[in-house]
């Protein structure tokens, strides 16, 4: 699962690597949460476009979203099948624009476990192009909302450590190819697989991560020393993910 993640490096660092026109000024976001607005890179009439929207996918056909759950990552190994999803993995592919994401490592059972958070980023620096879904949503009274979700895949080697899932982590040059609505969802579906593991860095950081109200630039920087075996974290705020879609 992928629910928190990290956009840092100044907007012209992305848009020279993704070649949309757009020139957003955006800030960087240290702790982005589910259901906030996140930046994603979509194909629009064969160009690429830069566009906000909302971090939890709502699909078409939903009424209410009131009572829906938050559909912030979507497993690529059931996507084709999910009424939620299949619809945007063959028309409707995205990347979202970070720089890397949290995963928490449990260590221990029960009462007594403890939650260790990880910042997880390219060993050499560059974003992580990160393969997303989104759908327009439209509600009773007019008003329109574009949603997305993150793919994830199963982890590679190097992540398997703290966590059995991962974001889809897209090669530069398989970015073209997952925008390109013209390639059919099997053969997008085939580029979200666990990444080499050296392209990963994994490094631990402040608890302070675990809450959505801190949102600094201190947030994905290592700690000295990872913090020590039995301490207990302080409880990790999520999203509820929904898994029958």
């Amino acid at each position: 699962m992928c629910g928190r993640f990290f956009i840092g490096q100044p907007p012209e660092v992305y848009r020279a690597l993704y070649g949309y026109p757009e020139q957003p000024n955006f800030p960087g976001r240290f702790n982005v949460a589910p259901t906030q607005p996140v930046p994603v890179v979509v194909r629009e009439q064969g160009e690429r476009h830069f566009r906000l929207m909302r971090w939890g996918l709502w699909p078409g056909w939903l009424k209410d979203p009131s009572d829906f759950p938050t559909l912030f990552n979507a497993r690529i190994e059931t996507a084709a099948e999910k009424p939620a999803f299949r619809g945007a993995l063959r028309h409707r592919r995205c990347v979202f624009l970070a720089d890397g994401f949290y995963e928490w490592r449990r260590d221990g059972e029960g009462r007594t476990a403890t939650k260790t958070p990880f910042a997880v980023r390219r060993a050499d620096g560059a974003p992580m192009a990160l393969a997303g879904l989104w759908e327009p949503w439209m509600g009773a009274d007019g008003s329109e909302v574009d949603t997305a979700a993150i793919v994830t895949c199963s982890a590679n080697g190097t992540l398997s450590a703290i966590h059995e899932r991962m974001p889809a982590i897209l090669a530069p040059e398989a970015i073209g190819v997952w925008l390109d609505a013209a390639v059919d969802a099997p053969e997008a579906a085939r580029l979200c697989r666990p990444c080499p593991d050296d392209w990963l860095r994994l490094d631990p950081v402040s608890e302070r991560v675990n809450s959505v109200r801190n949102d600094d630039a201190a947030l994905p920087e290592p700690l000295t020393a990872a913090p020590p075996a039995g301490r207990p974290a302080p409880a990790q705020v999520q999203a509820v993910q929904g898994e029958l879609f």
